[in-house]
């Protein structure tokens, strides 16, 4: 004969799971809320915005105007040339900023004017590795890189190479910085911090 189990243990167990599950689903939407404000974008890697530079190609584009709708390329002085807006910087600017620049201009003579700018060929960042490697020489990389992976592009060091001498020459508002880059310890996969993100115009020199 089964026996029955008291209606008033049976509403303690379904209120306990009920009760389980409705935390469980707080849980996620607190982690889910986290993530959001966090702002962590999955595939965005070191989230450094790229800064347009002389000769990197823009397509400008404003919704519904074919007559504004074009390619430009960043002058050697970093700024572009657009129709109704004139001269606009945008050397040393990210995509969004040039972009917001030119929508509020434009707003004098469009309402609401929906604008787009992408950076459709980057080949403004350039860095140079001379000196004691294999294939020393200008590279033109498209994305952010840091002084191993230029060593590797440039064939890595020669035999003969002073490894603890390698420096960055890096030019500043005119004025030259030297970096030193401790490439002993970095292959050894120590004092990392030191692992220099390049800039567009630096030399690696390897004695």
């Amino acid at each position: 004969m089964v026996k029955m189990m008291p209606l008033s243990h049976v509403m303690r167990m379904l209120s306990r799971t009920l009760l389980g599950g409705l935390l469980l689903w707080l849980g996620g939407c607190s982690v889910l809320e986290s993530s959001s404000k966090s702002g962590a974008t999955p595939g965005t890697g070191s989230g450094v915005e790229y800064l347009l530079g002389a000769e990197d190609v823009l397509a400008i584009a404003v919704w519904k105007d074919e007559h504004l709708t074009k390619e430009v390329v960043v002058r050697p002085d970093g700024f572009v040339s657009f129709p109704l807006v004139g001269e606009v910087q945008a050397a040393g600017r990210t995509v969004e900023e040039v972009r917001a620049d030119i929508a509020k201009r434009l707003a004098k003579y469009i309402p609401n004017p929906n604008v787009s700018v992408a950076a459709t060929k980057v080949l403004s960042y350039r860095v140079y590795v001379l000196g004691r490697v294999n294939k020393p020489g200008e590279f033109m990389i498209g994305h952010t890189t840091d002084v191993l992976q230029a060593l590797s592009l440039a064939g890595g060091l020669t035999p003969f190479a002073s490894e603890n001498d390698i420096r960055i020459i890096r030019r500043i508002s005119g004025e030259q910085q030297v970096i030193p880059v401790p490439y002993g310890d970095l292959k050894r996969g120590k004092s990392l911090e030191r692992n220099v993100l390049l800039q567009r115009g630096d030399v690696v020199m390897v004695p």
